[in-house]
């Protein structure tokens, strides 16, 4: 039995999230040509829009969830309808219901271990440090150079252990003075914000921005684009103001200013993936690409759909969470681009884009052909 939304709440909740969609989308259907889901399968986010301008959304469909908020179908809309928004107050709208389609019915998980531990995992909190063993890494304190604040993969996944490893590493050789916030750090709150749970985002957020400012916190270094969006571009909503870069940013800034000492060359054959929320969604695209090029010996080759136009992984607006069916991952196709130009190893910059990637290179028994790797983990090995 389908489960309607009420049109005034449908209504109501896009016109919170800031959207005129309704009034606005002619149905072109410009989105559905560069969606990433009709590339794997049938999905229309002109349809969606159109249901919900007559109140007929089914909140118990799949369609509400699979948007992974890549943010191509707002590049190419001629009228700003404002889809990511749209598609977010649908499932805002669902999760009052607490109604979720099978494929997103991990989140009640999710919702239950951040509320608790402040991570999806639902890991202990008082672990969070745990990657940090064995290094010297610090609690920040007021007067450092920088706050480290390393996602909730790179603290609890073990494959991305590696890349906050990595990271504080690279700092330590730079002679970088950084701290992190260990225990007192929640999730950033980007993902669950994008599943439509606005009230657990601003508990996550205001217990980060307690703990900064409580610190004398003022500038933070990120490793993940999606704390990179939220921390640097929805933070402010709470009427406060850091800077936030990310790894990629920082490094290229720390190999021109000369504290970067890159000591050998690798003879890799390296091809680089745009996070969605890195690129598309934030502009950082030479970054990246100007410290893997700055390795001698790498060879470097562009992949097809590179930078502005960059395929998603499919992880963003929470998917990396939900169930995805193998015939359905974007990230196979992204990984089949990486093997055709020629690529030994496939460098990205977001833990979720590694977590999908990784994924797919193991269920399409591909790992003899290529490696996928963090850029501080391609830097790390140039830098020993």
């Amino acid at each position: 039995m389908e489960t309607v939304a009420p049109f005034k709440e449908i209504v109501d909740a896009i016109k919170a999230s800031g959207g005129d969609a309704f009034k606005r989308c002619f149905q072109c259907g410009l989105c559905d040509t560069v969606c990433p889901w009709n590339r794997v399968t049938t999905f229309s986010m002109r349809k969606l829009v159109r249901e919900a301008t007559f109140g007929l959304t089914d909140i118990e469909t799949e369609d509400i969830w699979r948007c992974t908020t890549c943010g191509r179908c707002p590049q190419q809309c001629p009228r700003d309808v404002q889809q990511i928004e749209s598609g977010v107050a649908l499932r805002r709208v669902a999760t009052q219901y607490e109604v979720y389609a099978k494929g997103a019915s991990p989140l009640r998980a999710i919702k239950s271990n951040l509320n608790a531990q402040g991570n999806p995992f639902g890991e202990d909190r008082e672990k969070r440090t745990a990657w940090t063993e064995g290094l010297d890494v610090k609690p920040f304190a007021e007067g450092m150079e920088i706050l480290y604040f390393p996602c909730c993969y790179l603290s609890y996944d073990p494959r991305l252990k590696k890349v906050a490893r990595a990271t504080a590493n690279i700092l330590n050789s730079a002679g970088v003075d950084f701290g992190i916030l260990g225990a007192e750090q929640n999730c950033c709150g980007e993902s669950i914000r994008k599943t439509g749970d606005e009230e657990l985002f601003k508990k996550l957020a205001k217990g980060n921005i307690k703990a900064f400012i409580d610190r004398g916190v003022t500038k933070i270094l990120v490793s993940s684009p999606h704390c990179y969006h939220t921390l640097k571009n929805e933070y402010s909503q709470f009427r406060v103001n850091f800077e936030v870069v990310h790894i990629s940013q920082y490094l290229d800034e720390l190999a021109k200013e000369g504290r970067l000492q890159i000591k050998k060359g690798l003879a890799d054959k390296l091809t680089y993936h745009d996070p969605c929320y890195l690129g598309r969604h934030n502009g950082v695209y030479d970054e990246p690409r100007e410290i893997l090029k700055r390795i001698p010996g790498v060879q470097f080759n562009e992949l097809p759909e590179s930078r502005s136009d960059s395929l998603c992984c499919g992880g963003g607006g929470g998917r990396v969470w939900m169930e995805t069916p193998k015939s359905e991952r974007f990230s196979d196709l992204r990984i089949g681009q990486a093997i055709e130009v020629g690529a030994e190893v496939l460098a990205t910059s977001c833990p979720y884009c590694i977590t999908m990637f990784e994924d797919s290179r193991k269920t399409m028994d591909v790992t003899e052909k290529i490696e996928v790797k963090d850029i501080t983990e391609i830097l790390q090995e140039a830098i020993e």
